[in-house]
């Protein structure tokens, strides 16, 4: 359930389409339903303009099917990360989409995307938490646009597309190893910049602690840094920013 479903029951109940009854019905399921496996939150979009999100690590295939299809017949959207070709197959629904490289499965993203939100990735062994991000921003109703392989070790690449920093309302910086391209992003816009470390590197890399520690002390101000891996977590950060930018214009 979302703004505009909401909306359009009372519109229709307001409008005599629809019965009191059949309103209630619509409505019932909010603020959750309780599945026994779990309590779908029906309502987040509704308080937090972010819709409840399926996370697939350590869950059953079949109750992450059953999630899926319920919050498909109640809201006719659904969101599932760190997912793999075998839920996909498991869920018979052809209209998804299935990102291999993130693990992301979603169905019903919204069509009219605002803003500009710019995904960049450091090195391209950071690209699947790179996607992750941008399909959840896009999902979420952000235009996204992306800028994948543009680490520090060739800086030129980065600044010849120093126009793309400019022209987005805020950026993700993905990156792994030492984790220092958030800084240089930060140091030439005025844009907001969400950091994302990546477990990607060598053991003194430490499953991204290292990156996570360097962009935690970077000393360029206006950089916000999310947890080791959580692409999902910078696409919502940027998705909400994005939207405020376009409110404020």
């Amino acid at each position: 359930m979302d703004i505009q479903r909401l909306k359009g029951i009372l519109e229709d109940l307001k409008n005599g389409k629809i019965e009191i009854d059949t309103a209630l019905e619509r409505l019932k399921y909010l603020p959750y339903e309780d599945l026994d496996i779990v309590k779908i939150d029906h309502h987040r979009d509704i308080r937090t303009n972010i819709p409840e999100v399926i996370f697939a690590l350590n869950k059953k295939k079949e109750d992450i099917i059953k999630i899926a299809r319920n919050m498909l017949k109640r809201s006719g959207r659904f969101l599932i990360t760190r997912a793999s070709r075998e839920i996909y197959d498991g869920l018979r629904c052809k209209k998804a989409k299935f990102y291999p490289s993130s693990g992301v499965i979603c169905y019903g993203e919204k069509k009219d995307k605002k803003g500009k939100v710019l995904i960049i990735s450091a090195g391209t062994s950071d690209i699947p938490i790179a996607e992750e991000a941008e399909v959840v921003a896009s999902y979420l109703g952000s235009k996204t646009e992306r800028l994948y392989d543009v680490g520090v070790a060739g800086l030129h690449r980065l600044l010849i597309n120093n126009h793309m920093l400019q022209q987005a309302n805020v950026i993700v910086v993905v990156a792994g190893m030492e984790g220092a391209l958030p800084s240089v992003v930060g140091g030439l816009t005025d844009k907001p910049v969400i950091a994302v470390p990546t477990s990607i590197g060598y053991g003194a890399n430490l499953d991204g602690f290292s990156a996570l520690l360097t962009m935690l002390n970077s000393c360029v101000p206006g950089i916000a840094v999310v947890n080791i891996d959580n692409g999902f977590g910078a696409g919502c950060l940027a998705h909400k920013i994005n939207m405020l930018s376009i409110k404020e214009e």
